[in-house]
């Protein structure tokens, strides 16, 4: 999933930087639609970074909850980022409001993350 993500997070920055500029030009909230874009990737790339974490953390702990903390970050980038880059892609501005649901997801994994690291 680290390996995905970061992969994930690498495409999306170069189109985001490259391609859909061009493709929403014309728009007239470009800029805002460029910054969403870009903090969907950001995300995407630090909780890429975290998985990696937690696999190297899932050799030296045995405890369920580094599983659990690595589908809470996986389901946080899916709604965090995956909402941002629809909004940016569509511009239905409404679909923000499930964007902090991803979040949610995202702090739990740290959560989950923290207590696994603790438990080390």
């Amino acid at each position: 999933m680290a390996a995905a993500n970061g992969f994930m997070a690498v495409a999306m920055g170069a189109f985001g930087a490259h391609g859909l500029k061009k493709q929403l030009a014309a728009l007239p909230d470009l800029a805002q639609r460029l910054e969403w874009w870009e903090t969907a990737a950001r995300y995407q790339m630090y909780h890429a970074l975290a998985l990696g974490l937690l696999a190297v953390l899932a050799t030296r702990v045995n405890w369920s909850g580094i599983t659990a903390a690595g589908w809470a970050f996986q389901l946080g980038i899916l709604v965090f980022s995956g909402s941002l880059y629809v909004m940016t892609l569509s511009g239905w501005q409404k679909l923000g409001a499930v964007t902090p649901l991803g979040g949610l997801g995202l702090l739990v994994g740290w959560v989950l993350l923290f207590l696994a690291a603790a438990r080390r």
